[in-house]
């Protein structure tokens, strides 16, 4: 007979361990499935997180590990795979994955984001070669030389500050005439003699031969197109959550899962967390916040009080 679990977690970032981690300590019987090799989500690319409670400047890779370590240690069960759907079976559900399916009593979506794209000409040519979404992945390979950032939020800001640490020049690219990241960022990136932000300007292409060599800006309240040689650019425009495959499951907006602080969403035994589901703020302790409030829902489910 085939096995059925209290819940399938999907995903494995702050979320989804999280979850795993209060599951386990309730004793529900589950399994996490992750399409990655290892767990962590965004988290592992990110070189320092200063804002998480009681662990301030912790390697974002070791903060992960830290996370896995912990789930591991209750007995939560890991798989890696990528899940392909969710279909309503009978009373359960099924999960499909490219290389195995379960079957469970109900699902928790903790699949994450990615990042977004400028959809610009030469961006996809020059992809690994000098074009990245990821400043602390790739940063050193850009030491003393002349880099930009595209966008204005925190990842942005955080980005800038970082490459300023190794780079000669770094140039932050804003569409609009204010950031829109945290004030004391802000604070840290003006203080910087190495970063010059360039206002109202989006990136029209990206150019080069072998690498990146220019960018192509277009000034947005003149019209004014200008060159910018830089020796590589790092786009920080947002993310997109990875919920392309679960289209239908429950009422979305913009792509994210109509779910509240319970992570209920609007069909029954489905459940969303972290950056997948509507919110106003996404970080890792609010992702860690949803798998445990998750948790909590899906039990009171189980038990049929959420039903």
């Amino acid at each position: 007979m085939e096995k059925i679990y209290d819940t399938v977690i999907i995903g494995s970032g702050p979320a989804g361990l999280a979850a795993a981690i209060y599951g386990r300590r309730a004793e529900l019987d589950l399994v996490v499935i992750e399409k990655e090799l290892a767990s962590g989500g965004q988290v592992l690319n990110t070189y320092e997180v200063d804002n998480y409670p009681g662990l301030p400047g912790i390697n974002g890779f070791d903060l992960g590990m830290k996370f896995r370590e912990h789930a591991d240690k209750l007995g939560a069960s890991f798989v890696t795979d990528q899940v392909k759907s969710v279909a309503k079976e009978g009373e359960l559900f099924r999960v499909a994955g490219e290389e195995g399916q379960w079957l469970t009593k109900t699902v928790l979506i903790a699949s994450g984001a990615h990042h977004s794209k400028l959809q610009v000409p030469g961006e996809e040519e020059f992809s690994g070669m000098g074009v990245s979404y990821c400043a602390t992945c790739d940063g050193a390979f850009f030491r003393g030389k002349v880099t930009a950032v595209v966008g204005g939020g925190d990842v942005a800001i955080e980005d800038a500050i970082f490459l300023s640490r190794m780079c000669k020049k770094v140039y932050l690219i804003h569409r609009r005439d204010e950031l829109r990241g945290a004030k004391t960022l802000q604070t840290q990136l003006f203080a910087l003699d190495n970063v010059e932000v360039i206002w109202d300007t989006v990136v029209e292409r990206i150019e080069g031969d072998d690498q990146v060599r220019s960018l192509s800006l277009k000034n947005k309240k003149t019209g004014e197109e200008s060159p910018l040689e830089v020796d590589g650019v790092f786009i920080a425009v947002g993310i997109q959550p990875e919920t392309e495959n679960f289209q239908g499951l429950a009422q979305m907006e913009r792509g994210y899962f109509v779910a509240g602080e319970t992570c209920e969403t609007t069909a029954q035994g489905i459940f969303a967390a972290g950056d997948v589901r509507t919110k106003q703020l996404r970080q890792v302790s609010t992702a860690v916040a949803d798998g445990a409030n998750a948790i909590t829902s899906i039990e009171r489910y189980l038990s049929g009080l959420g039903k």
